[in-house]
């Protein structure tokens, strides 16, 4: 359902390293970079390698960050982007565990990015 996703940056390297190193267990890297006349826009892709998650110089600002959700390959990759978060010196929002309010086998870690989303890393799983 979700084609793209575009994030307004205070700076877009910073945001840019934090997604490829935190994300990196998820499969996120950096696809393309151009610049534009208000600084670099960044595309980046997970294991399609389709931009999907687009990020450029603010231009809106005192808007409410968004929730961005990544979808983790397995739960261990979860983990793993938590540690990095936690490396970053990411603001940890929830440590890795089970949300059973969403359904039994949805595990996550929500974390905040350079310029305040809430970002989560999610893997599912569904029983056979």
């Amino acid at each position: 359902m979700l084609d793209h996703l575009s994030l307004q940056c205070d700076d877009v390297d910073a945001s840019a390293g934090f997604y490829t190193r935190v994300f990196a267990a998820c499969g996120v890297r950096e696809l393309m970079r151009h610049e534009s006349p208000g600084g670099a826009v960044v595309g980046l892709c997970g294991a399609d390698s389709f931009p999907r998650l687009w990020l450029g110089s603010a231009v809106d600002t005192g808007v409410r960050p968004v929730h961005l959700a990544i979808q983790a390959p397995t739960r261990e990759a979860v983990d793993a982007a938590f540690t990095e978060a936690r490396a970053t010196g990411a603001e940890v929002l929830h440590e890795p565990r089970i949300w059973p309010e969403y359904h039994p086998g949805y595990y996550a870690v929500f974390v905040r990015d350079p310029d305040g989303n809430n970002v989560e890393a999610v893997h599912h799983t569904f029983p056979s």
